[in-house]
C-alpha cells in the first residue's frame, strides 16, 4: 500500500486508448489514490484481470481503498513495476513467473515451483497462498488436424513440414517456445504471431486452418470444449504448472493477504472455468462477474 503510484514504464495500445478517451482528465497511472492505496494490477488476458477484480472487491469489503490498473500488458510489462512497488498485487501463474525469474529451473510440480518461487522473487514480493485452479499454456489443434496426423501428445508433431504455430510475441523466448519444442521434442514451428491471448483471433485462426497449432489457448478457456480442440499431451513437462498464485509486496499487510488467501482457498479449477465461461459466452464484464462470484463463495453480501 502506498500514497503514489509512478507512471507504468510501457502501456498497451488499449490502456492508451481508454486514457486518451477521458479527454484531459488527470492520467491514472500519474498518481495514487490518497491515503494508504492497495494497487491491483493484472494482464492483459480477460481471465486475469476477472481475478484481478475479485480481489480489488474483496479488499473494499474489507475496508481497502484500491486503486486499479487492469490490462497493463504481459510480464515483460509490468514485471517492473511490481518490484519497483507500482503495484501492490497481482494475480501470476507459477510456473511462467518462475521461469521468467530464473530461465533455468527444473521445477515442474506444484510443490516444486512454489519453493522455488519464494526464492526467486525479488526483494519486497512475496507468493501469496496458491489457488487449486490453473491456467496452463498448451498446445491445442482441431480435432480434425489431430486425427489427420494422428496426435495425442506434442511429440506426434515431430515430422509434420512447416508448421505453423500462432502465440503471442513472448512465445518465442519461452522455455516451451520454438526452441524448448525442437530440444526437447524435435518439432521444428513457425511462429505466427497473434497478440490476443487465447482470445477469438487466436481461435478462428485455428478454426479456420490458418495455422496448425495454437499456444496462446490456455487450458481454462471455454473455447477448448466449445469448438471441440485437442490439448496436446505434454510427457516432457516443458510448460509448467500454472497455479493462480497472488503476489503481493511488502506493503500489503497480514489482514489484506488474509483475504487474498481466503480467495485462493475458493478458486478451484471448475470456479475459473466458470468465470471465464461467463466472460465468453455470456459477455459479462469483469465488475459483474466479480461481485456475483464473492457473494456466491459468502466472502462478501
Amino acid at each position: 500500500m502506498k500514497k503514489a503510484y509512478t507512471p507504468a514504464v510501457a502501456l498497451t495500445a488499449a490502456v492508451a486508448l481508454s486514457l486518451a478517451a477521458c479527454g484531459g482528465q488527470t492520467d491514472p497511472l500519474s498518481e495514487g489514490g490518497g491515503g494508504d492505496t492497495v494497487v491491483v494490477g493484472s494482464q492483459q488476458y480477460y481471465s486475469n484481470t476477472i481475478i484481478a477484480e475479485i480481489y480489488a472487491q474483496a479488499l473494499e469489503a474489507g475496508g481497502y481503498t484500491v486503486q486499479r490498473e487492469f490490462e497493463i500488458g504481459q510480464r515483460e510489462v509490468y514485471a517492473s513495476e511490481l518490484e519497483d512497488g507500482n503495484i501492490d498485487l497481482f494475480p501470476e501463474y507459477g510456473g511462467s513467473l518462475l521461469q521468467y525469474y530464473d530461465p533455468d529451473t527444473t521445477a515442474t510440480t506444484a510443490e516444486e515451483i512454489q519453493t522455488e518461487l519464494a526464492e526467486a522473487l525479488p526483494g519486497g514480493l512475496k507468493a501469496l497462498e496458491p489457488a487449486e485452479a490453473t491456467d496452463q499454456n498448451a498446445l491445442v489443434v482441431t480435432q480434425e488436424f489431430a486425427d489427420e496426423h494422428g496426435l495425442k501428445e506434442i511429440g506426434d508433431l515431430a515430422g509434420i513440414d512447416g508448421l505453423i504455430v500462432g502465440s503471442n510475441p513472448e512465445f518465442e523466448t519461452r522455455p516451451y517456445g520454438p526452441e524448448g519444442l525442437r530440444e526437447a521434442y524435435g518439432v521444428e514451428v513457425e511462429l505466427q504471431i497473434i497478440d490476443d491471448s487465447g482470445g477469438p483471433l487466436s481461435v478462428n485462426a485455428l478454426k479456420d486452418g490458418e495455422i496448425d497449432v495454437a499456444a496462446n489457448i490456455f487450458t481454462s478457456s471455454p473455447s477448448i470444449e466449445a469448438n471441440n480442440f485437442v490439448v496436446l499431451d505434454d510427457p516432457e513437462q516443458i510448460v509448467p504448472q500454472e497455479h493462480v498464485v497472488p503476489i503481493a509486496s511488502d506493503s500489503v499487510d497480514e489482514n489484506a493477504q488474509g483475504i487474498i488467501n481466503d480467495i485462493s482457498a475458493k478458486l478451484s479449477q471448475e470456479q475459473l472455468l466458470l468465470l471465464n465461461t461467463r466472460s465468453v459466452e455470456e459477455q459479462a464484464v469483469p465488475e459483474v462477474i466479480a461481485t456475483q462470484w464473492l457473494e456466491e463463495q459468502g466472502i462478501t453480501g
